[in-house]
């Protein structure tokens, strides 16, 4: 028995298929960062940005990490007061905010781990479900879209994506 599936032009599942949508049509350039900027500066791209995280690349524009909002904000909190909130309560506010002024003096790469995990990329072939598989199985809200050698060709936020997919004819 012959289990093939074949589409002729103009059948509506060959026209789905030419049709979809890839991560290179939905992907946007947002700024980046490098390891070598400062913390503060990172900070301050997301936040005037608006952005839901960072991508974090090398000097040949390939994704080092691809860092959510969340993971951004631990790299201007030292890590004993990650790990333990009962510490952070003990300092007062004039002290508090020296931690912020201290920033100035540390580096992304800095704050990074010394293996970073594998950033959140997708090629620029993938389709919608595919970047929507790898957002919610990673929990991220940014997803890096490379060209063949790994260099960034642009960015999907969880919004655009989103957006794209209820515009696209998701149903009531």
């Amino acid at each position: 028995m012959d289990m093939t599936c074949t589409t002729e032009p103009g059948d509506d599942a060959a026209t789905a298929l030419d049709d979809a949508m890839q991560a290179r049509d939905i992907a946007v350039s947002l700024p980046t960062v490098t390891a070598a900027d400062p913390v503060v500066k990172a900070i301050r791209v997301m936040a005037l940005g608006r952005l839901p995280g960072l991508i974090v690349v090398d000097d040949k524009a390939r994704p080092r990490a691809v860092l959510p909002g969340t993971q951004v904000l631990r790299l201007a909190v030292p890590v004993p007061y990650q790990e333990d909130p009962g510490l952070a309560r003990t300092i007062d506010e004039e002290h508090a905010d020296q931690f912020w002024r201290e920033l100035a003096e540390l580096t992304v790469g800095d704050c990074l781990p010394r293996q970073p995990p594998r950033p959140v990329t997708v090629p620029a072939g993938a389709n919608l479900l595919e970047v929507a598989a790898l957002m919610a199985r990673l929990h991220s809200p940014l997803v890096a879209v490379v060209d063949r050698d790994g260099a960034l060709v642009g960015a999907i936020t969880l919004e655009r994506l989103l957006t794209n997919l209820a515009l696209s004819g998701l149903e009531d």
